[in-house]
Formats: structure tokens, C-alpha cells, sequence
């Protein structure tokens, strides 16, 4: 049966995966297309991108809750409730994009108030205040992709991430450089392409749902709040903002915490290279999750516990099985993954490839226990028991692996080496007590 619950997870798993793998590639292409652009555009672009995705999945935490909260509706047999879960999430979405809109046309400030550098501080804000345009719609697709995931309807998602990795290459190398006549904007013309493409993305899936989906009628009715739907997706998806927000704080801190270091910005561009890298393999196990988040959610909707529990048990074994591969990669091939961001024969490069080095062979160690956490975590938020993922996310991020990183990386003296072993730590604590959180729920 295990065999069988594991043909049926990765029929749905896969094109999740290839779609988080696609939609991650646009943040990649901008790192590798930026890099093109010098160190201190890099830099620019690590704390510019950092701040920007730690609002975005904080924000879109509560609409997280849209996908299982659809699976266990499928579940239930319960298909009038399904379009009235996504017509909440777009109010929930279009609320949380104004003080996220603020937030990024005053990050200026901000981000001197953390200590940044001025150059890298001028860099961010700009890019900020330019993709600060695509909050909007990047909170609308997640109710989408969550309606899409929920009724296992994932190849949309796919081939849509697909076109989207295709607009940002064209709209990016068309703003950064100034194709077309149109002038050279740099790292701003990034955050403009990264709106427009937003935006393409939100449309398109929109129309497919409204044209292809019509027995839901995802659209009508849109003026209506549902105040009892409302409800239930903030209980359910409150946990999930607030666990997504602590382990992106560990990230963010981290990422803010190499820009304090006494350098010209090296291991703060490495740890961009090396962060990105790590993101990309990362969403292999992501669509893992995603796809065990709908596979729980249907039979805890449907009342089947056992088969609950053994859907998130083969899950988890995938996520840390497909992470095996990007081990041997991050601990054997560093120069050549490098060589994608920057050029290596020059000699100001030097430091920051062999930084980079170090914090990939470092992220060759969390590759499973990131897989593992992710996968344990949406288990459980199929069975809906996203108030405990919460609280061990909290004692596992701030209470064990943020002293890390301040312990390993500033009292101890490693900086960026530190900081890494931080996250290390943190995110095994997450992976063991979230495994363990899961199963008790069925003991």
C-alpha cells in the first residue's frame, strides 16, 4: 500500500515540482543576470530579493491555507465550498498587499536602521520600490495555484511557471540592459520585469480558471466577503504565516547579519550565490510537500486516518530521498555552480568564490533536514494542525537556531561560516520535531 500511496504522490507531485523548480528559476535568472552587473549590484540584489520574498511568503502565509483547506473540501465531497474558500483568499490577498506596498517604498529607512551599507542600501530600495508593483497579483496567483493544487489539477500550474521563466528572461534582459531602445535600468529594471511578470502570471492563470474550470465559478460573486469562510482560512492560515515568518526571519537574519561583517560586501555576494543555489534544489522537496499537503488533506477530509498518516509518512521519505542528489552536487562542484553567477577569472572574485565554496558545502549538510522539515510541516497542515507546526517552528527557528547563528557567527567569531552552521542547526531541530509532532498525532 506504501508503494501504492507513493505512485499515486508523485503523479501529483511531479509537475509541482517542475513548477516550483520553473518559478524558482526566475529568481535564479535575476541572481545569474544581475551577477553579470558586478558584486555590488549582487549584494544589492541579496538584501533587495531577501526582503521582498520574506514579505511575499510571509503575507501569503494565510492564503496557504487555501490548498488544504480545497483538498479537504474535495475530500468531503463538499464542492460548494471549494470557490468560496478562493473568492476569501483574493480579499485576503488584496488586504495584505497594502501594508506590504508601505513597507517596500519605505525600506529606505529601514534598512539603515539595520546597519546596512549605503551603497547596498540605495541598491535595495530602488529594486524594492520597482517590484513593489507585483506584490498585488503574487498574492492573488496563490489563491489560484491553492485552488489548482487542492483539486489536483497541478499541470496548469506547471506549464503556466513555464511561460513565466520565459517572459522574465526576455523582460529582464530587455530593462537591465536596454534592448529595444528603451534605456539600460540595471538591478531596477529587474524589480520592473519581475512585476510585469507577476502580473502575465496572475492573468493567465485567471483566465484558465474562469474559461476551463467554469463547474466552480471561481469569479462570480466576488463582491460578497464570506465572513464564516474568512474565518476559518485566518484560524488555519494564521499558524502557517507565523511559521512561515519564523523560519524566513532565520533566513533574512542571516542574510542582514552577512552585510555587518567588516568586508567590501564578499560574503554577503556569496552567500547570495550560495542561498540561491540551495533555493533552487529546495523546491524539489517544496512540490513534494505541496503534493503530501493535498494527499493528507483528502483522506483526513474523507475520515480515512491511516491512510492520512501513511500518505505524509511516504512524503517525507521522498522529500529526503530527492534531496540526496543536490548533497553530492553543493559538496563536489562549487566552482562550477559559482561560474554560473560570476566570472571566475577575475581577480576581485577571489574571495568571494572561495566564500561561496564553504557556505555550499555547508548547505550540502541541511539538504535533508530541509526536505524533511518541509515535508513534516505540510503533513500536518493537511490534517489542519497548523497551530502545533507553529509553536515547534518558534522553538526550532528562534529559541535554537538564530542563538546559533549569533553564537557561531559573531561571539565565536566563524561570520559567514557561523551563520550557515546556524541555520544548519535550525533547521534540524525543525525536521525531528515536526516528524515526531506528526506521528504523535496518530499514536
Amino acid at each position: 500500500m506504501y508503494l501504492d500511496e507513493f505512485k499515486k504522490l508523485t503523479w501529483l507531485a511531479l509537475p509541482l515540482v517542475l513548477a516550483q523548480l520553473a518559478q524558482n528559476t526566475m529568481s535564479l535568472v535575476d541572481n545569474i543576470m544581475v551577477g553579470k552587473l558586478g558584486g555590488d549590484a549582487l549584494s544589492g540584489m541579496a538584501i533587495g530579493s531577501t526582503t521582498f520574498f520574506f514579505v511575499l511568503m510571509v503575507f501569503s502565509g494565510v492564503l496557504y491555507a487555501v490548498s488544504p483547506l480545497v483538498a479537504n473540501a474535495v475530500g468531503a465531497n463538499d464542492h460548494e465550498k471549494i470557490p468560496r474558500i478562493v473568492r476569501q483568499g483574493f480579499w485576503l490577498g488584496l488586504v495584505s498587499f497594502i501594508p506590504a506596498f508601505l513597507l517596500f517604498w519605505n525600506s529606505e529607512t529601514i534598512l539603515r536602521l539595520l546597519g546596512q551599507k549605503e551603497n547596498v542600501v540605495e541598491l535595495s530600495s530602488q529594486y524594492l520600490k520597482a517590484i513593489s508593483f507585483g506584490m498585488l497579483p503574487a498574492l492573488l496567483s496563490v489563491s489560484l495555484r491553492g485552488f489548482l493544487e487542492g483539486t489536483s489539477h497541478a499541470r496548469p500550474i506547471l506549464l503556466i511557471s513555464l511561460a513565466g521563466v520565459g517572459m522574465n528572461v526576455f523582460a529582464n534582459d530587455t530593462l537591465m540592459y536596454g534592448r529595444f531602445g528603451l534605456p539600460a535600468l540595471g538591478l531596477v529594471g529587474t524589480g520592473i520585469a519581475s512585476s510585469i511578470v507577476y502580473t502575465l502570471i496572475f492573468l493567465i492563470t485567471a483566465i484558465y480558471v474562469w474559461r476551463c474550470r467554469t463547474e466552480y465559478a471561481i469569479f462570480s460573486e466576488l463582491h460578497r466577503p464570506d465572513r464564516s469562510v474568512i474565518s476559518e482560512l485566518v484560524r488555519v492560515g494564521l499558524p502557517i504565516c507565523l511559521t512561515v515568518a519564523f523560519e524566513c526571519c532565520m533566513f533574512t537574519f542571516v542574510t542582514f547579519g552577512m552585510g555587518l561583517f567588516n568586508d567590501d560586501g564578499e560574503q554577503l555576494a556569496a552567500h547570495q550565490i550560495a542561498l540561491q543555489s540551495a533555493s533552487f534544489t529546495f523546491m524539489i522537496p517544496l512540490g513534494i510537500a505541496l503534493a503530501t499537503c493535498v494527499r493528507v488533506g483528502n483522506f483526513a477530509g474523507s475520515g480515512d486516518r491511516e491512510s492520512a498518516r501513511r500518505a505524509g509518512r511516504v512524503g517525507m521519505f521522498t522529500a529526503v530521498v530527492a534531496m540526496l542528489p543536490g548533497v553530492l552536487v553543493f559538496a563536489t562542484c562549487g566552482r562550477w555552480i559559482i561560474g554560473a553567477y560570476i566570472d571566475l577569472t577575475l581577480p576581485e572574485h577571489e574571495n568571494i568564490i572561495d566564500i561561496a565554496i564553504v557556505f555550499l558545502q555547508i548547505a550540502a549538510l541541511f539538504q535533508i533536514v530541509d526536505g524533511l522539515q518541509v515535508a513534516a510541516s505540510n503533513s500536518l497542515r493537511g490534517l489542519k494542525q497548523t497551530r502545533p507546526a507553529m509553536n515547534l517552528t518558534l522553538i526550532a527557528y528562534w529559541l535554537i537556531g538564530i542563538p546559533s547563528c549569533i553564537g557561531l557567527g559573531f561571539w565565536l567569531g566563524l561570520e559567514g561560516r557561523g551563520l550557515w552552521y546556524g541555520l544548519t542547526i535550525g533547521l534540524a531541530a525543525s525536521a525531528v520535531m515536526l516528524t515526531v509532532r506528526f506521528e504523535k498525532d496518530f499514536a
